[in-house]
């Protein structure tokens, strides 16, 4: 998945440091980051800190992979020789040797997004100031502190035999998927798996079982993967303004995404493959294997 990027180390903790001219500068301008493409080695490049004339007060400290800081550079940048704004799609899309690039990316695109979101307090409409101990932005007037935004979704791999329950969006992503969705205030992640199959395919569920999770950093997500299984009638019965497709395919003739990025790509490919039994064969659910335990 885009998080698997050993063996390098993906440190995310707060530091209140300013660029050196060394620096991997992550520069937005409409949802558009600035990168550039290396052919050769197969690797997404980001510009540094000293192919820029601004000063160190436009730098936000990000994060650290291995050695190398990252940093948000506020404002819009002229493109440099060799880079170009591309979408998060168009990045992507790039046949890529590893993932740190991508996971880098993604993860300073959540940031972004958060702090272009929060420039002004919520609660009083104050313009906010960065936080010089952790990562949040505050309030001078009312003390008002925000801290970066994760919300809570769940992909839904629904078994019914040797078929797995496939969907393909209405606008949007265009590969098979799963069916996913927020989880609401009040609700436990095994609930919102009940509410979302009933809500887009109209089906019940049982045997709902936690497998893995992943953050996604382009709708700030962390997103939890369950499978579970058909429970009495399988027909099927599609809210067609989120879908349009929502059908039971056969393992053989499941077709799954471009790239191994994803969470949803990784559960279709483990039912493919027929790996899901020997998977929750050698794990236990409170007590019980999974495929006995019904909610």
């Amino acid at each position: 998945m885009i998080q698997d990027i050993a063996p390098c180390r993906f440190i995310n903790r707060f530091e209140n440091k300013k660029p050196t001219a060394s620096g991997a500068v992550m520069c937005f301008h409409g949802n558009r980051l600035l990168a550039a493409y290396d052919e050769e080695q197969r690797s997404l490049r980001f510009p540094r800190f000293r192919d820029f004339s601004c000063g160190a007060e436009n730098a936000v400290y990000l994060f650290r992979i291995d050695g190398q800081d990252f940093f948000l550079l506020s404002g819009d940048a002229e493109p440099l020789p060799g880079y170009a704004y591309r979408t998060m799609q168009e990045l992507r899309d790039f046949p890529l040797s590893g993932n740190v690039g991508i996971f880098a990316a993604y993860c300073a695109y959540h940031l972004w997004k958060w702090y272009s979101a929060n420039r002004f307090c919520g609660a009083c409409g104050t313009k906010t100031e960065h936080d010089t101990i952790e990562r949040a932005v505050v309030c001078p007037d009312c003390g008002n502190k925000i801290y970066p935004r994760i919300n809570p979704a769940v992909i839904i791999g629904i078994t019914n035999g040797d078929r797995l329950l496939l969907t393909k969006y209405r606008t949007g992503f265009v590969h098979n998927a799963l069916v996913a969705g927020f989880t609401e205030f009040g609700e436990t992640l095994e609930e919102t798996v009940e509410r979302e199959v009933m809500e887009e395919v109209g089906l019940k569920v049982k045997n709902i079982c936690y497998y893995k999770s992943q953050p996604w950093g382009v709708a700030a997500d962390i997103l939890a993967g369950f499978f579970c299984q058909v429970d009495g009638d399988d027909a099927i019965r599609m809210d067609d303004t989120e879908l349009k497709y929502a059908e039971w395919v056969k393992r053989e003739d499941i077709v799954l995404q471009p790239n191994n990025y994803s969470l949803t790509n990784e559960m279709m490919k483990l039912f493919k493959d027929g790996k899901l039994e020997d998977y929750y064969g050698k794990i236990k659910v409170t007590g019980q294997s999974f495929a006995s335990r019904t909610l």
